[in-house]
């Protein structure tokens, strides 16, 4: 009988999937508001420090990844749209020069 896999092992495994569904999402997302490639803005949207906000990083990832597994690409789209993208819009916002 096979040895039931490492849970760690399990969580990232679902990660590695949900990582590249991020990724996608985000270099979507940045094209589309900003009308060219900005790679800073992608790292800024998918880096480990902004995810920690939600939570461990890889556990975020995973969740992203069992969505996707489960229900789809437009699911998983939707889970980030909700929970992640408003936070990220918000600190970008602070990002910027403040007009006068």
């Amino acid at each position: 009988m096979p040895e039931a896999p490492h849970p760690l092992e399990t969580l990232r495994e679902k990660a590695w999937i949900g990582d590249s569904v991020l990724e996608l999402y985000v270099r979507s997302w940045v094209l589309e508001h900003n009308g060219a490639m900005d790679a800073e803005m992608k790292t800024r949207f998918t880096c480990n420090q902004f995810l920690n906000c939600f939570g461990n990083p890889t556990k975020v990832e995973a969740d992203i990844g069992v969505i996707y597994q489960k229900d789809g690409l437009e699911a998983a789209f939707a889970w980030i749209r909700e929970h992640l993208e408003p936070l990220f819009i918000k600190q970008e916002a602070r990002r910027l020069p403040r007009r006068h």
